[in-house]
Parts: C-alpha cells; structure tokens; sequence
C-alpha cells in the first residue's frame, strides 16, 4: 500500500462505496462495479510512476465519479423539493437577497455568474497554486482535502433524489438580471448536468473544501486560501440566486466542506 497516495486510496474507496450501494439504486448494478475496477486499475497501473499525470489523475476520477452519479436519476415526487423552496423564497424575496443583488444593474449577478462558471477550474488553479509556491509534495494533500469534500457530496445524491429550482419551478423565482455569463452556464447544466440529485451543493463543497486546503498549506500566502474562501462563499449565493440549487443545498455544501478540513488533519497526525 505504500506505493498509493492517500488521495489515490480514497478515490478506489468511493467507486467501491457506489459499487456496494448500486444493486438499491439503479437497474444493471455491475456497470458501478466494473467501473471501479477500471478505475482501481488505472490508478494501480499509475502509481508505479511519479509524474504529471499522476498528478492530474484526481481530477479526472472526479469527472467520472460525477458522470457515474447519472446512473442514480430516479423519478422524483418533489417533496423535498417543496420544503426547500419555502426557505428559498424567504431568503430571495422576504429578506431581500435578489433585490440587494441586482441592486447595481447587471453588475453583481454577471459577478456570480462567474464565480459559478469558474468552479470547474478550482482545482487546477489550487495546484497552480501550489507548484508556483514550490509545494508540489503537498498535492496529495491538497488531492486528499478536494477529494473528500467533493466525492463526499456526491456520496449521498442516492439518498436526495431532487431536482434544480429552475425545472421544479419552472419561470418562477428567476433572477430579474440576465447576463451572458448566465445563458453559458445555463448550456452547461442543461447539457452537462446530472438527474440524480442537488444536494448537497457539490459546487460549493468542493471550492470551500480547496480554500480549507490551501489555508492549511501556503500559511506564508494565506491571502490565497481566504480569496478562495470569499469565491467559495459567493459560488454558494450564485447557485441560490441562480435557482442552480436550493439555499439547503448550499448550506449543506457549506458543511460537506468541512470533510477536508477533517482529512487535513488526518494527514497532520
């Protein structure tokens, strides 16, 4: 087992947990198990080597874990649904968030936009991040921390079969503001996305789960963890405000974030 990264340990963990769970969940319930078997392979075959790609792997394991939840889309009786939606509209309408928001014009909502576009990117900037401040032997640890509070949401979609605001809701509680930045986003989840579930937020868990990390890491550049930070935090109000989830998704991303602040001090002992 030495010859593994922690990171790459937990990867081969979650694609056996999904294995395990499948036969409750989805109809051909092998496909989850030789998925992991291939996965498990490929990071075998790979952790002979010590190069960039390695390094890379993560991310891609990612991708696939986040395809492979696809396999869970269920029909839906909107229940929880309902629930969410009432906290939402307290928030949007009754405490005044979307009217504090489009406050200056186009100008904040494009700024959310943005923030909600760019998660994808989160992780190759925090390895950027850390290459060019000479850490690269904390990418496993960086890995580890990305990992756990991003597969750590996914790990729970089976047992939240829920659907966007925007498609439950369909034209009601829509930002009044509408940017280009937003009809790109709206391609990418309506062509990309997943049918599973919506909670937890993986986007905000995984951009607060690398600002964790990277506070933890660069402690001479602290600046960049709490500039991730502030992202994460506005990425959580985008997806609210953008109906791309629920306030309780956001919330409870908040909280899966804190999964790598758990495996950071894991790997401090």
């Amino acid at each position: 087992m030495a010859r593994f990264r922690r990171s790459e340990i937990l990867i081969v963990g979650y694609f056996a947990y999904v294995a395990a769970v499948a036969p409750f969940y989805i109809d051909l319930p092998w496909r989850a198990l030789a998925l992991g078997v291939v996965v498990a392979g490929t990071i075998f075959a790979v952790s002979k080597t010590d190069n960039a790609m390695r390094d890379w792997l993560p991310l891609l394991a990612t991708l696939i874990a986040y395809r492979e939840m696809d396999w869970f889309a269920a029909p839906k009786n909107g229940s929880l649904e309902r629930v969410w939606i009432v906290w939402d509209r307290w928030l949007l309408d009754t405490a005044g968030w979307r009217a504090a928001i489009e406050s200056a014009g186009a100008l904040i909502p494009g700024y959310l936009e943005l923030c909600y576009l760019l998660v994808y990117a989160v992780a190759p900037v925090a390895l950027a991040a850390l290459f060019f401040n000479g850490s690269r032997s904390q990418v496993d640890r960086l890995w580890l921390a990305y990992l756990a509070a991003t597969l750590g949401s996914y790990a729970l979609f089976p047992y939240f079969p829920s659907d966007p605001p925007r498609t439950v809701f369909p034209n009601q509680d829509l930002p009044a503001v509408t940017t280009a930045l937003r009809s790109v986003n709206l391609l990418i989840v309506g062509g990309y996305g997943i049918h599973s579930s919506v909670f937890p937020s993986a986007h905000v868990s995984s951009a607060l789960g690398v600002a964790w990390a990277l506070l933890a890491m660069l402690r001479r550049r602290r600046w960049i963890g709490w500039a991730m930070a502030a992202y994460g935090f506005s990425v959580a109000v985008a997806t609210v405000y953008g109906r791309y989830h629920y306030a309780a998704d956001a919330a409870a991303g908040i909280g899966m974030s804190l999964l790598a602040v758990a495996a950071l001090q894991w790997t401090r002992r």
